[in-house]
């Protein structure tokens, strides 16, 4: 099941996908889950991002040499 996070000023992507979903390597997986937010690097107070449930997401794969 996914869940919801809400801003605070100064957040990243990858710093809100590692400590949301374990790791930074997510990233990708939560900005898709967010692509409203497309545009945004560091973000503002209050918006809400969907965090995706990872282990739902069968089939992603560490790159070579994260392994």
């Amino acid at each position: 099941m996914s869940k919801t996070y809400t801003t605070v000023t100064g957040d990243i992507w990858d710093y809100i996908a590692y400590r949301e979903m374990g790791s930074c390597k997510y990233t990708n997986l939560l900005i898709d889950a967010n692509r409203q937010y497309i545009d945004t690097a560091i973000f503002s107070a209050g918006a809400v991002l969907n965090i995706p449930d990872v282990e739902s997401k069968a089939g992603y794969s560490v790159p070579p040499w994260k392994k």
